[in-house]
């Protein structure tokens, strides 16, 4: 905490002055000395409570400037108090509001959301990462899988973020995003982290997401609370599925049941405090098996279950001394019931699943505030268990039925796959400070080590595709078997098989990757109105050292950044800085998982590397692994299919579309450059504004590359007439489509383009091989102007931030790929999240004692849109030949239609508004409070501009003037209503 005294007429520093900072939540107080730039520092205090800082004067007045203010983790809260000076022997301290809503320490671009404004926020669920897409450089994400982060910081990759609790770490470390959903009852204030911020912060290229949590205090309080979004037949109907708080479809049968308590007080007055939150969430969906060919038309329900407790516990060992202990334990369930939402869909019970997402975060922390040194110590251990495809049923096969017509009847049995990661993490993190003159030194260190084992694959038992003949589907359909059907149903009729692949090698396997980090800053107060912040910091990351190569412990990431005071209400600021990032563990899981050391495979590298596309030095063993494999022995009836433990054999002369293996010439840790200047002006003790101009230029983002690339292939455009496409349209099938597209020189067959391949596919081998290379690159620029109005005494708030911005880059995740043959050049275009205008607007009114309104809006410009070839008329969308590879149906990164740019064109703006009413009736000690949230109030119909999965959102359109199909939208207008009781 820095406390600045000003004279309020001069805007002099008024020196050896007596501050007192107190904080009677915790029972803690302290009297300290203005030093020779009027400034007060008090560093090492627990964010427990709420700081009084007040000034004294020896005047002929008796009142008090004073300022509250709240801390968060490793940032420096500042307060002025403007004070009156009678002379050199007194002061006259008039009763005036501190200002505490400027940073005049240094350059970092943040905003925050309190626990006030929280509470007063329409919030769906009560999910704080959704709310902060009314803070600017945040917006809703498109994603690349359905459970990645809902928010974009910068226009990045959601999974990009450093998610923080307390300061510590809170990442879901195999993909990124965050590992224990923070719920509203276990947040004082989250705070996004958007640019040149302090280099005790890392581990990202990009944003960060610091959530502080409440603490106990001398007084009991605490809130008991239900919540209901009762769906249909007051949300408005939709043709288009919604999505639940984990980023799954659901439909209009959505309901959401929820209900929670948090209490907090003394266990020993001025000593002793704790806090507990426990939050409980329910879903109910309701989806459809339609399979009327099998005698099955019904409906299936889904219960996804959050449990999510936390507690805190704070001690005050000595007046300068504090422990703190902190545990968070997640539960989340998500329901895969079988079905989907409307027709055509048949997928049966047995092949449903369940999605658990289950963390555990204990920290243990200390914290020391003396006169010249003060320290924060940390030890935390998490586990993290995410298990996407848990059966419901036994082990066994998954049988995919179809009719004679080569329709989809069903599918039975098991879900098809395995994907069960375990994650265990231990983090130590140290800081000291010490103050020395006008100099404020830190010293830090902090190392995360992560244990991963991931049990991936297929179906170790077999999946198998087959076609039932008429009779046995009549037989089925009379059995009355019903929901019920499972996959020996179906096998023991013996039936016709299509396809049949199993998995060889369903085991567990992994690595560890270790974090550590090194800095130093000094805050450095040249003049009262002048500080320098001046930094280094150092970042390693071992999973760098997995490739060829060793690893990357250069790291070296300077900053400097100046804040410049002219008066008590405004400051200047400029920051200048790098800022590495870590790689997600999926980088490499994904090449042990999807390599392969069979002897054509092993081959096929060696062609690679006499050829130069592979270095000479490489040894093949350190980027080799036998990872999971999946083959298809031929068969023609169930019975003649080889089981399991027969097929192993076929490892070695089993070919694949994709290998992958860990990159020869290593790995590079990402990075940016990241400047920033800005203006801040406190119009009164409750009005302020704020000007940004940020900039930041990103290295060595992770996409990938194909060692066996075809040669490039370009569409023949003068071909691409009305006459021909029109005939195309016209023709029965696609393969008549693609015959004609070849001879026109539209498309280049598979087979044409794999004879340009440096290697030959070979038994044992691959056609692709893939390695993750960090050689991507993006840059992005905004304007940020914000207005900002505190309730204080009148009845009415505010917050308005407007964003101008513009993100390109060259890769958007870690599975993105070049369209055609690894020329990253034509990839240069707007990100998927980019956007170039985000007002976001929030009125808060308290028009009588009890009652408050909110109104919030975030009206957005289009999202870019990808124009993909359409099939109807190339009879492929893969008009290269270059073949599918693995991820890209997350990614959405097809061929693009002939002469289109990457992401070319934008959707409409968005406008969506969302209304929360409160009103509480004190009774029996606290108050009861009402509460209605109407979401997408005036019903807006919006293409873009809401969170969603990329391949499942409109960003994907067909090429040449097809007309727009619109495939999702934003939530339709929907109502939650809660009843809480609050103390």
């Amino acid at each position: 905490m820095q406390i600045a005294l000003l004279d309020a007429t001069t805007g002099e520093p008024i020196v050896d002055s007596e501050v007192l900072v107190e904080n009677s939540d915790i029972g803690y107080s302290r009297t300290v000395r203005s030093d020779s730039n009027g400034f007060v520092r008090v560093e090492g205090l627990t964010t427990a409570g709420r700081y009084r800082v007040s000034a004294r004067g020896s005047g002929s007045s008796a009142d008090e400037s004073q300022a509250i203010v709240t801390l968060r983790s490793y940032f420096t809260s500042s307060i002025t108090l403007r004070l009156n000076p009678v002379g050199a022997d007194g002061i006259i301290v008039t009763g005036s509001r501190g200002i505490t809503a400027l940073n005049p320490v240094n350059a970092e671009v943040s905003s925050s959301l309190g626990a006030q404004e929280l509470a007063g926020l329409p919030i769906e669920g009560r999910d704080v990462l959704g709310a902060l897409i009314r803070l600017p450089n945040v917006v809703p994400s498109t994603g690349f899988f359905p459970e990645s982060p809902s928010i974009s910081i910068n226009g990045s990759n959601g999974l990009d973020t450093n998610y923080l609790i307390d300061g510590l770490d809170n990442n879901e470390n195999f993909l990124g995003g965050i590992k224990f959903p923070v719920p509203l009852g276990f947040t004082r204030e989250v705070t996004v982290l958007a640019n040149s911020y302090s280099a005790a912060y890392g581990r990202t290229a990009n944003g960060i997401v610091n959530y502080t949590s409440p603490s106990g205090s001398n007084d009991y309080h605490g809130e008991v609370y239900a919540l209901m979004r009762p769906g249909r037949p007051l949300d408005s109907k939709s043709p288009f599925p919604r999505r639940d708080l984990s980023g799954n479809a659901v439909g209009e049968s959505f309901e959401r049941y929820q209900a929670g308590a948090s209490l907090g007080g003394p266990i020993t007055r001025d000593t002793t405090f704790f806090y507990a939150n426990l939050e409980y969430t329910r879903d109910r969906n309701i989806k459809i098996v339609d399979a009327p060919a099998l005698g099955v038309v019904d409906t299936v329900t889904g219960r996804s279950e959050f449990y999510l407790g936390s507690v805190r516990l704070d001690h005050r060992l000595t007046d300068d001394w504090t422990l703190g202990l902190r545990g968070n334990f997640g539960r989340v369930t998500i329901d895969r019931p079988g079905g989907g939402l409307g027709g055509g869909n048949v997928t049966f019970p047995s092949a449903g699943s369940d999605q658990d997402r289950f963390s555990t975060l204990v920290a243990a922390t200390a914290s020391y505030s003396g006169d010249e040194w003060s320290y924060d110590g940390a030890l935390q251990f998490s586990r993290f268990r995410w298990n996407y495809g848990q059966p419901k049923g036994p082990a066994g096969p998954q049988v995919v039925i179809r009719d004679p017509s080569g329709l989809t009847a069903a599918i039975v049995g098991h879900p098809g796959f395995i994907f069960n990661d375990l994650e265990k993490s231990w983090q130590t993190s140290h800081r000291l400070q010490r103050k020395l003159g006008n100099h404020k030194l830190s010293f830090g260190a902090d190392i995360i080590r992560s244990d991963f084992a991931l049990l991936g694959g297929g179906n170790p038992d077999g999946n198998f595709t087959v076609d039932l003949t008429s009779a046995q589907i009549a037989s089925l359909a009379a059995s009355g078997i019903g929901l019920s059907l499972g996959a020996q149903d179906i096998l023991g009729l013996n039936p016709s098989v299509a396809n049949y692949s199993v998995e060889l090698r369903p085991q567990a396997f992994g690595t560890e990757q270790t974090q550590a980090t090194l800095y130093v800053e000094d805050e450095w107060q040249l003049s009262p109105k002048l500080t320098a912040t001046l930094g280094v910091r150092w970042d390693s990351d071992s999973l760098t050292a997995k490739g060829g190569q060793g690893g990357d412990y250069d790291n070296f990431a300077p900053r400097f950044s100046l804040n410049y005071r002219p008066d008590a209400r405004s400051t200047l600021r400029f920051g200048a800085g790098l800022f590495y990032g870590k790689l997600s563990y999926a980088v490499i899981s994904d090449a042990l998982q999807r390599n392969s050391r069979a002897p054509g495979f092993l081959a096929q590298l060696g062609q690679l590397q006499s050829l130069g596309l592979i270095p000479s030095g490489t040894d093949l063993s350190k980027i080799t692994f036998e990872g999971n494999l999946t083959v298809s022995p031929l068969c023609t009836a169930v019975t003649s299919c080889p089981a399991p433990s027969q097929a192993q054999g076929l490892r070695d002369t089993a070919t694949v579309n994709e290998a992958r293996i860990l990159n020869p010439d290593g790995y590079q840790s990402p990075w940016s450059l990241q400047l920033s200047g800005g203006y801040q002006f406190q119009v009164t003790d409750l009005v302020s504004l704020s000007a940004d101009l940020i900039y930041s230029r990103s290295h060595n983002l992770v996409r990938l590359l194909d060692l066996n690339a075809p040669a490039p292939f370009t569409p023949n455009r003068a071909n691409l007439t009305d006459s021909n496409i029109a005939i195309l349209r016209s023709l029965p099938d696609n393969a008549a489509r693609l015959a004609l597209a070849q001879s026109l020189g539209l498309v280049r067959t598979q087979a044409a383009a794999d004879a340009t391949r440096p290697v030959a596919l070979v038994p044992g081998g691959a056609r692709q091989i893939t390695v993750s290379e960090t050689e991507g690159e993006s840059e992005y620029k905004a304007v940020i102007l914000q207005a900002q109005k505190m309730r204080g005494n009148d009845g009415y708030a505010f917050r308005l931030s407007y964003t101008f911005s513009k993100l390109t880059n060259d890769t958007d995740d870690i599975n993105f790929r070049a369209a055609n043959s690894n020329d990253f050049s034509t990839e240069w275009g707007p990100s998927a999240n980019d956007r170039r205008h985000v007002i976001s607007a929030i009125g808060y009114l308290y028009p009588f004692d009890g009652a408050s309104l909110s109104i919030a809006g975030l009206f957005q410009s289009g999202q870019p849109v990808n124009l993909v070839p359409d099939a109807r008329i190339f009879g492929t969308q893969d008009l290269n030949g270059d073949g599918a590879s693995f991820g890209e149906n997350f990614v959405g990164n097809s061929d693009r239609y002939p002469g289109a740019a990457r992401n070319s064109a934008r959707l409409p703006w968005s406008a969506t508004v969302d209304l929360g009413a409160r009103y509480a009736i004190p009774g029996f000690g606290g108050r009861f409070e009402l509460s209605a949230d109407i979401f997408n109030l005036f019903n807006s119909n919006n293409e873009s501009g809401f969170a969603n999965a990329a391949t499942t959102s409109n960003q994907i359109q067909f090429g040449g003037s097809a007309p727009f199909v619109q495939r999702n939208a934003g939530p339709p207008r929907q109502f939650q209503f809660g009843a809480a009781y609050k103390f």
